[in-house]
């Protein structure tokens, strides 16, 4: 069975954390009694559960499984992971300090011959379980906010920007990934909040879907709802080429490629591929460019061209681009392309984790990713990263909630 190795890697790596885990659980249970007794069984039958789980997956037909069973046990596996790797860097923490103790012990009076032991800290045993613990109720809380839909309202200034685009109205969106939905209403009431904004133009910046263009099925009638009266437009992004499925033949993946195209054109929307349009109000006209996924990461495809996006556009005063992933913009945008007035990109969901306050915003992928979410801004340049409108894996946002951007250029 491909791949056996590495679940067996997987279910190793479980083992021993439960194993470390359970150690340090010890140290704050009664010695004996009902109680012990109770955590005992608890612990390792979620624990076993878990690890079969792992084990399982390659011979079992886990796909065909409903979807919200998959979606849960998969997230709430993860998450113990999760929760006892990072208890364990506390439990860590005390067995470097004990290691330390007795080093110096036995510097200190090489001649003594007495038992040595050193007891496991139950304060450190005790902040793990709490950190680890506080981790997975964070995890298992953030199932609620997948559909919390932020809007976020910003109003951007250009001195170039023609007199009848002041005042426009921009909605953004990016990273549907309709594969993960699980309640339509929910959907549909973000649609509808989208519209209750008014926009003048429409924007989706890529990942309709997780891989395949049958995702879209049950949601057709919900986003052929998105209007605007400039239009809606779409670009590319790097789940929507079916990149990360086994398919049958290279001939299944391009069909699927094409059926996406098609579903795009259903909606009512227009697909930017690697090329731009030209809009048009009064006597004035600016230039919208959309591209194909692009990345500066090295893990992540580059279909874009973006010099067959940009060839024509040099008449216009002012400039709008779409492209799912933010780090094109370093990579290529900026350096290439300095009169690009705007750049609207996706792909991070910043994480679907981290933390956001007025003046500070937090989350492990900004150390992957310089540009990760909102606005950013080099010399005459702006980059907005939206947040994303669904979820992938992970099923659920804590603190970085699902987003719809209003732009006002003013």
């Amino acid at each position: 069975m491909r791949n056996t190795g590495f679940f067996w890697f997987i279910v190793g790596i479980m083992l021993l954390l439960d194993i470390y885990t359970w150690q340090a659980i010890q140290v704050i249970l009664p010695s004996s009694g009902r109680a012990r007794l109770i955590v005992t069984i608890a612990y390792w039958v979620i624990a076993i559960l878990a690890i079969a789980m792992i084990l399982l997956t390659p011979y079992t037909h886990f796909e065909l499984w409903p979807k919200w069973i998959r979606t849960y046990v998969f997230a709430m596996v993860v998450g113990l992971f999760f929760a006892k790797l990072v208890a364990s860097l506390f439990f860590a923490m005390d067995d470097i300090r004990r290691g330390g103790t007795w080093l110096v012990n036995k510097v200190a009076s090489p001649q003594t011959t007495r038992d040595e032991h050193i007891s496991r800290s139950a304060f450190l045993s005790w902040m793990g379980l709490a950190v680890g613990g506080g981790l997975f109720g964070t995890l298992m809380y953030g199932f609620g906010n997948k559909y919390r839909y932020q809007i976020n309202r910003i109003k951007l200034a250009y001195p170039n920007l023609p007199a009848a685009f002041k005042g426009m109205r921009i909605v953004h969106i990016s990273d549907i990934h309709s594969g993960s939905f699980m309640d339509k209403k929910a959907v549909e009431s973000g649609v509808k909040k989208i519209l209750e904004q008014k926009p003048d133009i429409i924007l989706f910046t890529g990942d309709l879907v997780n891989d395949r263009a049958s995702e879209m099925n049950d949601y057709i009638d919900v986003f052929n709802k998105l209007k605007a009266p400039m239009g809606v437009y779409s670009t590319l992004g790097n789940h929507d080429y079916g990149d990360y499925v086994a398919w049958d033949s290279p001939e299944a993946k391009r069909e699927n490629l094409e059926r996406l195209k098609q579903i795009q054109k259903e909606l009512g929307w227009r697909l930017l591929m690697n090329e731009h349009v030209v809009l048009e109000k009064g006597n004035d006209r600016i230039a919208l460019l959309g591209i194909e996924n692009w990345s500066g990461k090295a893990n992540f495809g580059r279909y874009g061209k973006m010099n067959l996006a940009y060839s024509g556009t040099e008449q216009y005063p002012f400039k709008i681009l779409m492209s799912h992933d933010p780090s094109h913009w370093d990579a290529e945008v900026r350096q290439q392309y300095p009169d690009i007035d705007l750049t609207l990109s996706g792909h991070t969901h910043g994480m679907q984790f981290g933390l956001e306050f007025p003046g500070f915003k937090w989350s492990p992928v900004q150390y992957m990713y310089k540009q990760w979410a909102g606005l950013y801004a080099e010399g005459n340049q702006k980059l907005y990263v939206n947040r994303g409108y669904g979820f992938i894996g992970y099923p659920g946002r804590v603190g970085i909630l699902p987003e719809i951007t209003v732009i006002d250029l003013v």
